[in-house]
């Protein structure tokens, strides 16, 4: 059900629920947070097709490795995880109290972990399947805001200088204005003297 990854365990992201018409962008942006902040797969619930395509181009068009998937059985996967489960949440534990232990599982033992960030309200099963249930913070918030918060402490912020493969297009990081520019698989040096 997963796979690990050359640079370690196997992080992956469900989006729990999604509301066609009300959940689209808050849907797409976990799966592209996921995938900008090193976790190596999300999966969508299976209404969310667009959200998927949507992060499948980005992925072809910005680099990978990623893997975004449907799934029309969420709890199963969950159920089901050969790893840890990571429920985000407001009403959880505060991230300071248990950032450790979940790092030293995954990194130091070698699990994977599945991150779950809900939609609509939560089935108290998740909560009960759950080896941990987290609060970034204890007040309101997105789970995109969630998922980024958690993904960072996981991985201290090395996600930060992650190389991307097999990309067209790289963002160039400037002061001032936007450029993004083909990534040129050619040797465009000059050889002449």
């Amino acid at each position: 059900m997963h796979d690990d990854t050359p640079d370690g365990p196997a992080v992956a992201v469900l989006r729990l629920g999604h509301r066609p018409g009300r959940d689209e962008r808050m849907t797409t942006h976990v799966g592209l947070t996921a995938r900008a902040l090193g976790a190596d797969r999300v999966w969508f619930p299976d209404n969310a097709g667009q959200s998927k395509d949507t992060v499948d181009d980005i992925t072809d068009r910005f680099g990978g490795p990623f893997t975004a998937e449907l799934t029309d059985s969420p709890h199963s996967l969950i159920r089901n995880w050969k790893g840890h489960v990571v429920h985000l949440t407001m009403y959880g534990q505060r991230i300071q109290d248990v950032e450790a232990d979940i790092r030293e599982v995954h990194r130091d033992d070698g699990e994977p972990l599945l991150l779950v960030v809900g939609s609509e309200k939560v089935s108290f099963d998740v909560y009960e399947d759950a080896d941990w249930n987290v609060g970034v913070t204890n007040q309101p918030h997105s789970e995109v805001a969630g998922l980024a918060v958690f993904l960072d402490r996981l991985f201290e912020g090395a996600e930060l200088e992650r190389e991307w493969a097999d990309a067209d297009r790289t963002v160039v990081p400037m002061e001032t204005g936007k450029r993004v520019e083909s990534v040129s698989t050619d040797d465009d040096t000059d050889a002449s003297p």
